[in-house]
């Protein structure tokens, strides 16, 4: 049987870095004491050294310049799709324009014999 993925608050992240950081144990021992992995805690860590106030977002909620990045990207390969499918067809539209030229006989409005 699989195992469930296991979710942290933001506030329970915190704590664990200043495990690390305030009461000077190792990153090794809280890992060890919380039962995570060492380079989870070590990437918490880095996570709250770089931006303190918006460390942990939420429940997977990036925060809005990754967001609007992930948006950016998808719109681009959406496009890029587009103007493939667009070149695609391209030669299919120069042969039914070179068919069309053939000459095609003269319809006059004279009266035949």
């Amino acid at each position: 049987m699989a195992k469930t993925r296991r979710t942290f608050t933001p506030e329970f992240k915190a704590e664990a870095v200043k495990l690390v950081t305030d009461h000077g144990k190792s990153l090794a021992e809280v890992a060890r004491d919380l039962d995570l992995g060492e380079s989870m805690l070590r990437a918490w860590k880095a996570a709250l050294a770089q931006s303190d106030e918006q460390a942990f977002p939420g429940k997977g909620n990036p925060p809005a310049l990754e967001e609007e990045l992930r948006r950016l990207r998808a719109e681009v390969k959406r496009l890029t799709m587009e103007r493939d499918v667009l070149k695609k067809r391209r030669p299919l539209r120069q042969e039914a324009r070179e068919r069309r030229r053939v000459p095609t006989r003269n319809l006059s409005l004279e009266p035949c014999g």
